[in-house]
């Protein structure tokens, strides 16, 4: 009799960050993808920040603006100590804070739930199917 596990599953909540160029018509273009796996202590973000890339999606006036804007908010994800009060709070707060819904010209979407093995290859498959596929 063989007592191997079955493999676990892990629940995760995610977001689509799009760039809104003009926030009073709410028409976004996605530009990257927020997970947060809460049992895996884990919180991870893909984006664009490429000035070429972004250029391809987005009429925007600043793309260099756009990209460290975009940057910052990577760093908030990671906890980068001097990306401010908010990068020092415990992962899932860095994720509802920047999953809050405000009216800005980086937003993001409704968030999401889902089940997987992994959480960073979740993340490439979201950021795969959800941005670099319009990119």
């Amino acid at each position: 009799m063989s007592s191997t596990a079955a493999p676990a599953w892990t629940a995760y909540s995610f977001a689509v960050l799009k760039v809104v160029p003009h926030p009073h018509l709410a028409v976004g273009v996605p530009v990257g993808v927020l997970l947060h796996a809460r049992t895996k202590d884990f919180l991870g973000i893909r984006l664009v920040t490429e000035p070429g890339r972004l250029a391809a999606l987005l009429d925007v006036a600043d793309l260099e603006l756009l990209a460290r804007y975009l940057e910052g908010i990577r760093a908030i994800c990671e906890g980068v100590a001097d990306a401010g009060p908010v990068a020092l709070a415990p992962p899932s707060e860095r994720f509802h804070w920047l999953t809050a819904p405000r009216s800005d010209v980086i937003q993001s979407g409704p968030v999401h739930a889902g089940l997987c093995m992994e959480p960073a290859e979740a993340l490439d498959e979201l950021f795969a199917v959800h941005v670099a596929a319009g990119a």
